[in-house]
């Protein structure tokens, strides 16, 4: 099982005990779910305005303005200044250190397990 990690800003990263416990499509539903959560419902994407306004129902409620901008930023693959439910899965995966690394795994065993068809 992957450990808690605590980043910088003092969030643990509980995304790999999710996936142990959910499995990869349940953890893709819960990303889901949580992006709808954050979401602008007339937009149907997160927006500054929405992230603030419901960000403490995921516990970030003290994440300053600045942190809040610059995680939509650093997510913000398509520049319009919003998330889109991919750009959120993504950035979520590439905000937890020991997923990514499972994922890397997975996806090698994946390969391997293909090669091996051939």
């Amino acid at each position: 099982m992957a450990s808690n990690v605590v980043n910088q800003s003092g969030f643990q990263d509980l995304l790999p005990v999710m996936a142990d416990k959910l499995g990869g499509e349940g953890l893709i539903e819960e990303l889901c779910n949580g992006f709808r959560l954050l979401m602008d419902v007339d937009k149907g994407v997160i927006t500054f305005n929405s992230l603030k306004k419901n960000s403490s129902v995921l516990g970030l409620q003290d994440l300053s303005d600045d942190d809040l901008m610059s995680m939509l930023k650093e997510g913000d693959y398509d520049g319009d200044g919003a998330l889109n439910q991919m750009e959120f899965c993504v950035l979520m995966f590439r905000l937890s250190p020991d997923l990514m690394e499972q994922s890397y795994f997975l996806l090698e065993e994946a390969l391997e397990h293909e090669f091996n068809q051939l």
